[in-house]
């Protein structure tokens, strides 16, 4: 076989094996149940199995890990490693390999190489200040909201309007700060053992428009869709309406990717039209006064959250009907320890420097106000108020 073909065929072989036990752990039951209610609508009976499948852990993050790999060997981005060991660790890096960020090969290479021989030292206070602001997002904000709004969402028939709007606007900055969270604490361990694990979060709800959302937002994720699947579709380049294709095309997979539920789906491809209709009228959107267009663009993604969290379609639209239509009154319990939540989170997410514009360089007085936040973490986690990372499940 010649050396182009042969080539060509180390690229597609690992890749659709990749998807193949992908698609088999993660969407088998989830096309199953699809076609079964597609037959339930027009009268045919079907007598599918119902598979009872363990999704290994972080199987989203390791595919797409192997896949970068390849595909950028395959260009000629990176030099295949010769180490199986070395390759291993790149796959299985414990620090993110359940909830990201998705690094790829070239971005920590020489780290994994030269670990044995790495300065722990002189990266050890970056590693324990990100791992303890990560740690303070996670436990003291995200976890605080999901106490009062996970349980009430199981009674969402018995919302107020007022209660919609709060548990939409928590779960907006629960979910930023618990992945973001665990993001930081992912680059603080990284540090820790001497590898520099890139930025994933750049102060998303500070975004100008959905474009720009985007290259805040799971940056890790955004670029691997844009460099992997977006360009390759052809990107920006053509007629507009082969752009907004391949912007839908890149979305739509990109929300299916998250978890095998339509709502996802629906998710990506809300955002995709998004997108499609700020470079459909750019012009207009940036004529708007600059006061305007961050409000409007963190509007638009709360909306969308609704649909990311939402179970199902049916929770979705009741969700959305509780919000938009007005039901007087405050039932929510927990409101209060909400309320007194909300302004510290938007205050953070809206105005305050993300952990990568900080110089972790702490003088006495601010390093004693770490680590009272620290162990008001470990108290609150020994009492039992902690709940998963959010990103564990996709």
């Amino acid at each position: 076989m010649e050396g182009p073909r042969r080539q060509k065929l180390c690229l597609v072989l690992p890749i659709t094996l990749d998807l193949l036990l992908l698609g088999f752990f993660k969407y088998t039951n989830f096309f199953l149940d699809s076609f079964h209610t597609a037959a339930a609508w027009v009268n045919v009976e079907t007598h599918f199995p119902v598979f009872r499948i363990i999704l290994p852990v972080g199987i989203s993050f390791y595919t797409f890990h192997t896949i970068t790999y390849i595909v950028d060997a395959y260009r000629g981005v990176i030099k295949p490693t010769r180490n199986f060991f070395e390759f291993s660790c790149y796959v299985s890096l414990f620090a993110q390999l359940v909830a990201g960020p998705i690094v790829r090969f070239r971005q920590i290479e020489y780290d994994i190489e030269n670990i044995a021989h790495a300065d722990r030292a002189a990266h050890l206070n970056v590693g324990w200040s990100f791992f303890v602001i990560g740690l303070v997002k996670k436990v003291l904000i995200a976890d605080t909201i999901a106490a009062v709004i996970n349980p009430a969402l199981g009674s969402l028939g018995s919302f107020s309007t007022a209660d919609a709007w709060l548990c939409a606007l928590g779960y907006t900055y629960q979910l930023y700060f618990d992945f973001s969270g665990y993001s930081d604490m992912a680059v603080g361990l990284g540090h820790l053992f001497g590898l520099r694990l890139p930025q994933n979060f750049d102060s998303p709800y500070k975004a100008e428009n959905l474009s720009d959302f985007w290259r805040r937002w799971h940056i890790s994720l955004s670029t691997v869709l844009r460099d992997y699947l977006y360009i390759p579709l052809g990107g920006g380049r053509g007629q507009p309406l082969f752009v907004y294709r391949n912007l839908m095309i890149t979305m739509l997979l990109g929300g299916l990717w998250h978890g095998a539920n339509w709502t996802f789906v629906l998710w990506g491809g809300y955002h995709g039209l998004l997108l499609v209709s700020y470079h459909a009228h750019r012009r207009f959107w940036e004529r708007l006064p600059a006061v305007t267009r961050k409000p409007l663009t963190f509007f638009l993604v709360l909306l969308g959250w609704i649909l990311f969290r939402s179970d199902n379609l049916s929770m979705a639209l009741q969700w959305f009907g509780k919000m938009f239509t007005w039901t007087p009154g405050l039932t929510l319990a927990g409101a209060g320890a909400l309320l007194a939540c909300l302004p510290v989170a938007a205050a953070v997410a809206h105005a305050a420097p993300n952990s990568f514009e900080l110089k972790h360089e702490w003088s006495p007085l601010p390093t004693l106000g770490w680590a009272f936040l620290f162990l008001a973490c470990v108290f609150t986690i020994a009492a039992g108020q902690y709940s998963p990372f959010l990103y564990f499940q996709f």
